[in-house]
């Protein structure tokens, strides 16, 4: 059975699937795998937050650190994803700000407005911010930076949006719609707002998984190279490649990579290097290291390896790559801890170093600063976000202060 199988209700008060896994997970050796060979290359707002500058062109591209450092000096913007039903939650898109150089987080404020703003990411140009509204009537809002005016909401078309990124151009919208198992993309026009939705794709084939009753698509990115996307499906134990037509706005499936039956693939990140990717697998606790081929956008999924959490489940959840290439973080939900690899073989290999406590309950998402050496983690269950040094030469993580309080807090994006 899959971590999250649980009961949905409609939008607007109730549980969805993902939600469910929440709320039922409680907090429950060094190893080296290489990778496949990468195949050949073919030739309602209080605390206006500060302005943040334009982030670079690579910001939607994949979740890891940027490579442009932005300015250290002065209160940075922190926004914080929610869910607005239920007990003990947010009114909606939490708003704080934290010092680039102690860590330090403080202020608060809320974008009201916006149902259940779980996932959020910004447009490449640093000016618009957009939040999934994960309910069973999925929609995508932008809302206008630095001001928090809210530019208006687009349907997904689909059920249970959990995430949102941005098309390194700037021109289009990708979401993914969890319950419903498709993914969407929007144009966006001059303002930073989406427009009416251009394609749906949904994930008929293969068939669900072990345990899964059908598919679940979890995550929409641009590969580095911008030439493909990729959809990660935890429902059919596949990753998706897509070529994007950027006039029309729509989607033509290139090829398909399968892990291994009930892995339940949640999170995609690239190596800076472009030819190697990171999988984290929810169902079975592990982690894939993928090889990549830019020219046709083939993902080859490497044996699955350990998170360091032991026969428990932990519901692997997001991955992080530094932007030097050399370490990986995974957040790990049950076992409420961060996972360190080294990355070896210009990316071909992970190996296991260490787990650090999270210091909060149920790491949904973590983020690095976009300087790269702050890690931000919004912890669902405690309701806290945790924030941590992140040392450049060795990787080590050192905790910052005390976790600061945020309602549900299931995502955390410092720019």
């Amino acid at each position: 059975m899959s971590s999250g199988a649980g009961p949905s209700r409609g939008a607007g008060g109730g549980w969805t699937r993902r939600r469910f896994v929440g709320a039922l997970a409680g907090a429950a050796a060094i190893t080296t795998v290489p990778a496949p060979a990468a195949p050949p290359a073919d030739p309602a707002v209080t605390t206006p937050l500060p302005k943040a500058p334009p982030a670079g062109p690579s910001a939607s591209a994949t979740p890891s650190a940027p490579a442009s450092p932005a300015p250290r000096s002065g209160p940075r913007p922190l926004f914080l994803g929610t869910y607005t039903s239920g007990d003990g939650a947010g009114k909606g898109i939490g708003l704080a700000t934290y010092d680039a150089e102690t860590g330090a987080v403080g202020g608060g404020g809320v974008v009201t407005g916006v149902d259940n703003p779980s996932f959020l990411a910004v447009h490449p140009d640093g000016r618009t911010l957009y939040a999934v509204d994960e309910q069973n009537a999925g929609a995508v809002t932008a809302v206008r930076l630095p001001g928090t005016e809210v530019l208006g909401s687009r349907s997904t078309g689909g059920a249970g949006p959990c995430h949102v990124s941005v098309h390194p151009g700037g021109r289009w919208l990708l979401s993914a719609n969890y319950a419903s198992g498709s993914v969407a993309v929007h144009p966006i026009d001059a303002s930073g707002a989406p427009g009416e939705r251009t394609d749906l794709v949904t994930h008929s084939s293969p068939a669900p998984g072990p345990g899964q009753q059908g598919p679940h698509a979890h995550q929409f990115i641009t590969s580095p190279d911008g030439g493909h996307l990729l959809a990660v499906d935890l429902g059919t134990d596949t990753v998706y490649t897509y070529r994007l037509d950027e006039n029309r706005g729509t989607l033509t499936e290139v090829s398909r990579a399968g892990t291994k039956p009930g892995a339940g693939p949640r999170h995609l990140t690239f190596h800076p290097g472009g030819r190697y990717a990171y999988l984290a697998n929810e169902v079975d606790n592990t982690v894939t290291v993928c090889g990549y081929d830019p020219a046709t956008g083939r993902l080859t999924v490497g044996e699955p390896q350990s998170t360091g959490t032991g026969s428990g489940t932990s519901y692997p959840a997001e991955l992080l790559v530094t932007s030097n290439g050399s370490y990986a973080f995974l957040a790990n939900r049950g076992h409420n801890s961060l996972t360190r690899y080294a990355i070896e073989a210009d990316g071909a290999r992970l190996r296991l170093l260490d787990t650090v406590p999270v210091g909060g309950d149920f790491p949904r998402h973590i983020a690095f600063s976009p300087d790269g050496r702050l890690l931000f983690a919004a912890n669902q269950r405690s309701s806290t976000v945790t924030v941590f040094q992140v040392d450049d030469e060795s990787g080590e993580l050192g905790r910052v202060g005390d976790p600061f309080a945020s309602p549900v807090a299931v995502c955390a994006l410092p720019l």
